[in-house]
């Protein structure tokens, strides 16, 4: 016969503690914190109210959120992927436009680094040229960045 200890009900957290937990763990936007709440708010206004709270504490912040977002993927992607991305967290289209043009700057050093740590040597062929040019415009590159590399090598500016 097994034996069972009567386990205690945790209470549910408040809208709060779950919106600190949430914010804890990594950066959220507006937008992803209140779908991530929404099934969780007892009343329809609270979770705007709170929203509202966070963001004059300084605990919710879209320009932290670009911050984030960018650091972890610059390395890998191009600015149009990461434009992307900040789009689809609900990030305000001005303050995504004036990353990306910081963004702008750099691409043909990431596009390079990317191709470089993906294929190591420049193509040999016209079909693999093909291939590291899709595969770099799949990873959201200008074209006009990646023909650079493709044409120039290491050392085009």
């Amino acid at each position: 016969m097994e034996r069972s200890s009567p386990k205690r009900k945790r209470p549910e957290p408040s809208l709060r503690a779950r919106a600190l937990g949430l914010l804890a763990r990594r950066e959220h936007s507006r937008q992803e914190l209140a779908r991530k709440l929404a099934n969780h708010a007892p009343q329809p206004g609270e979770l705007e109210s709170l929203l509202d709270d966070f963001e004059r504490r300084g605990w919710l912040s879209e320009r932290r959120v670009i911050e984030q977002i960018v650091h972890a993927r610059r390395r890998r992607f191009g600015a149009r992927r990461i434009r992307q991305d900040l789009l689809a967290k609900g990030i305000s289209e001005d303050l995504i436009e004036e990353k990306v043009a910081e963004l702008a700057g750099s691409e043909l050093e990431a596009a390079r680094g990317v191709r470089r740590r993906k294929f190591g040597m420049m193509p040999k062929s016209a079909a693999e040229c093909a291939r590291q040019i899709r595969f770099l415009q799949g990873r959201g590159f200008a074209l006009e960045a990646i023909m650079r590399v493709m044409k120039g090598g290491e050392d085009d500016e």
